[in-house]
This record gives structure tokens, sequence and C-alpha cells, in this order.
């Protein structure tokens, strides 16, 4: 009863010794579990007061019980429904946000295919093992004799719909999965992404308004939704037809292959949009009267192929996750990515600054020699400058001063006076060639 109204409806016997092994499992979760609680209810009702809220029990009681614990952790759907024009990128945002926010990614053609599947595998099985059913579980029998003729009749009309509207399925049937798909318990729990539908104002009225008895009491009111379905947010991606034309011709052609992106096929579903988007009655003209205000985005004006920036606008309108968080398998997980990217993100900072270094270091004997290059053409310019001033000097004293000198000396050393130096200094002003 837990697992189908709060899980996938499928269980797991654990022999007890084997729950001890559990990692999920803590010493404390085990004594919990283990807890014997049965006891007489004739005793409680005579010993204590108690105003009961469930008597009946849990199981018949699992709806409220449920919707109280969800309700008291903050475990609330999150229910989004993007609109917009073909190839705008209605299914990469929601894939995005569904991985962002664990949803559940709904998308038309995925809902009909797995519907009319889960019909057959209702149908094939039952024709298959007719010949060996025995005596017991009549009334099981039954009751899934029942559920196969159900089966049967509706993949008739199923067949007979799409062979009547070329191979397209009435919007009847497509209401009708779609919406038993928004009432499954995981769509219910998690929460979902409705992936370009309802398309026109009367599917959306269809999809998601009260029965008629309910509409009737509130006439004149705001129409009545089912809110267990009804979307909370509503996200309307705009973009001009030659954006989008630019956009789907510059795609790869394996991603057009088989798809609705042929030139023809694209043209036909952008028109058939712009039409249904044209009047006074559209889908989100049925969501300002529920008074869920669409958030209108021009994809065109963030020029991102990848649309990281509008799920980042989405996700900041939309706020924190309301599910529960991560496992301890998830967070062991994300930890050791977390750390093989720090360890990743050092190396690469390490090896940014050794070579930063290595550069500078190179740089700076490269600056080092050049300097010195400089520094030893500067010696140079500046001894050949000094030899070329020197040149005139040495030419007057050759003819000047060293013929004198010379005599001068060869008197000193004939003569031998007490004081040559004074002799010589006396000797070259008395025979200057300058002095007359």
């Amino acid at each position: 009863c837990i697992s189908k109204n709060v899980g996938p409806g499928k269980i797991e016997k654990i022999p007890k010794e084997n729950a001890f092994l559990s990692k999920e499992l803590t010493q404390m979760h085990l004594d919990m579990l283990l807890v014997n609680l049965r006891m007489e209810p004739m005793f409680l009702k005579e010993s204590f007061n108690i105003k009961w809220v469930a008597q009946a029990g849990l199981v018949e009681n699992i709806e409220q019980i449920v919707k109280e614990y969800k309700q008291s952790r903050g475990l609330l759907p999150l229910k989004v429904c993007i609109h917009g024009p073909p190839g705008v990128g209605k299914s990469t945002i929601a894939e995005e946000l569904c991985k962002h926010y664990k949803l559940h990614h709904i998308k038309i053609n995925d809902v009909i295919s797995e519907t009319i599947a889960n019909l057959e595998k209702i149908v094939v099985p039952k024709e298959l093992d007719s010949d060996s059913v025995g005596e017991e579980g009549e009334d099981d029998e039954e009751e899934e004799g029942q559920n196969v003729e159900a089966a049967h009749e509706l993949l008739a009309r199923i067949k007979e719909s799409m062979e009547q509207n070329a191979g397209r399925l009435d919007d009847q049937h497509i209401v009708k999965f779609v919406k038993d798909k928004l009432k499954s318990m995981p769509c219910r729990n998690q929460g979902y992404v409705l992936d370009g539908f309802p398309e026109t104002y009367d599917q959306a009225k269809d999809l998601f308004n009260c029965n008629e008895d309910e509409e009737e009491e509130i006439k004149g009111k705001i129409p009545k939704c089912d809110k267990l379905i009804t979307p909370e947010f509503v996200i309307s991606l705009t973009a001009s037809d030659e954006f989008l034309i630019n956009r789907i011709i510059n795609l790869p052609e394996r991603i057009v292959a088989g798809t609705h992106y042929t030139q023809d096929r694209f043209l036909q579903s952008l028109n058939l949009f712009r039409e249904f988007n044209t009047d006074d009655k559209t889908v989100l003209n049925y969501f300002d009267e529920l008074e869920i205000h669409p958030q209108f985005i021009d994809v065109a004006k963030f020029e991102d192929p990848e649309n990281r920036f509008i799920v980042k606008e989405i996700i900041k309108e939309i706020g924190e996750p309301r599910n529960y968080g991560l496992t301890d398998e998830e967070k062991e997980n994300l930890e050791r990515k977390a750390a093989e990217e720090r360890l990743v993100k050092e190396a690469q900072e390490k090896a940014e600054r050794e070579r930063r270094e290595t550069e500078e270091r190179a740089e700076r004997m490269a600056n080092w020699e050049e300097w010195n290059k400089h520094l030893e053409e500067v010696k140079r310019q500046e001894q050949e400058l000094l030899e070329a001033q020197s040149i005139p000097l040495r030419n007057y004293l050759m003819k000047n001063v060293m013929p004198t000198l010379m005599q001068g000396i060869n008197e000193c050393c004939t003569i031998r006076p007490d004081d040559p130096v004074d002799f010589l200094a006396e000797y070259l002003f008395k025979n200057s060639p300058d002095i007359e």
C-alpha cells in the first residue's frame, strides 16, 4: 500500500539477517522497524480517551496520511507546462528541468505509445494463457476478463480513430491518455513537465477542468480546475518565424532525419501553431482565466543554442526543488565527482602556474641576454668615441710637444741637474714653439 501510493508500486522482500547489511538502514532505522506494535484495540479504547483520526487503519486512510506526510515535509509535486512553437527548444529545456528537479517528462508521442503498449500487454498474455487457467481465483479471473475486454474495445477504438485521421489519434483519446498519465502516482508524487501540450483552448479545458456538475455550481466565476493535475508554472517560449526557420535550416541532417523538422512538415506545424495562438481562445488565455499567468521568454534574445541560460532563467522563476534530497549513494558519487574535479582543477592550476613560471623565467633570461648585448654595444660605442676624440690631441702632442720634450730629456741626461723636474719644466718653457 505504501509503495503503491508513494513509490513505483513494487516491493522487495529482504530477509531480516540481510537487512543489517544494507547501507541505507542504520541501527536506529532497524530498531524502529522491528518494534512490535501489536496490541488489543479494546484495551486502548477502554483505557485511553483517544480522538481517532484514522480509526480504520493505515491502508484505508493512506491517501490522507500521504497528503499530510508530504505537506509536513515540503515534498510537494512540481507541475510545469512548456508552451511554444515547434523548433523553439521545448523538449531540450523540458529534459534539463526534469534532470534538475527529478520530474517526469510528459511527451505526447511517448504517452500514446506507452498506453498502447500497456493495453497490448493486458490483451496478449491473456490470450496466450487462456488454456492454462485453473479453478482457483475465479473472482480474479472474472475481473481480469473484464479488463481484457475493456482493453480490446479501447484498442479497437484507437485503431479506428487512427485509420480515420490518417494515423493521428483524435483529441478525445489523447486528452484521456494524458490525464491518466498526470493522475498516475509518479506524477502525483514527484510532478511533471508537460512538453508542448495542450495545444488548443479546448484541449486544455478538457484536460484540466473538473466535471461539468462542479462547473455549473461556480458558473460565472473562475473555471474550477483539477488542482491535482493542473500545472503551477506555465512557461511560454517565444521566437519569430525567421529565427525558427534559420535554426531548423542549420540543424545537422542526422537530427532532422525522421522528425517533423523537414522543411514541409516544419512549416506546416509552424503555421498550425500560429493559427491556434492568434484567436482569443488560446491555451495561454485558459491559464490566464485560472490566474496561472505564463512566463514569457524570448529565445532569440539569449543567443544560446543549448538553452542553458533559458533553463537558468526558468529555475530562477520556479525556485528550489521540493522533493527528497540525494541518497547516500548519490551523495557519494557527487562527492567523488567533486573530489575528482577538484584534483583535476588543482593539477590544471599547478600546470598553469608552472607554465607561467617557466615563461617568466625564460622571459627574464631573454631580457638579461638582451640587456648584456646592449651593454656591450654601449661600451663599444663609448670606446670608439673616446678613440675618435683622442686622435686630434695625439696629433698635436706628437707635432708640438714630443720633439721639445725629447730634446729636454736628452739635455737633462747630459747635464744631470740636482732637480731634473724643475730643469725639464724650465727647458720646455724656454724652448716651446708657441712662445716667441
